[in-house]
């Protein structure tokens, strides 16, 4: 799946603001997908070679914030019916 700049803009600011939802810092995220916290940041930022970590990053922030109570932002453009075209 490929976003445009559009896309890209409205995906890293609705990950951003759900991120502060659950209180999740990105060596939580990290540790909980077995990723460095380097590629946390980059997916966060929508700055990364492999579009699934993106995917990773957003299913732990979501499940955490509504585990919290929160209800996140809808996504415009990670939205299931685009799961699957996420791809390297």
């Amino acid at each position: 799946m490929s976003l445009n700049n559009a896309q890209l803009d409205a995906t890293r600011r609705e990950l951003a603001t759900n991120l502060q939802l659950p209180g999740l810092t990105a060596a939580d995220i990290a540790a909980r997908l077995d990723l460095d916290e380097d590629e946390v940041t980059r997916a966060i930022a929508v700055d990364i070679a492999d579009p699934r970590h993106v995917w990773m990053v957003r299913n732990i922030i979501e499940t955490a914030a509504r585990d919290n109570g929160a209800e996140p932002v809808p996504d415009s453009s990670l939205t299931e019916a685009n799961r699957s075209r996420a791809t390297t």
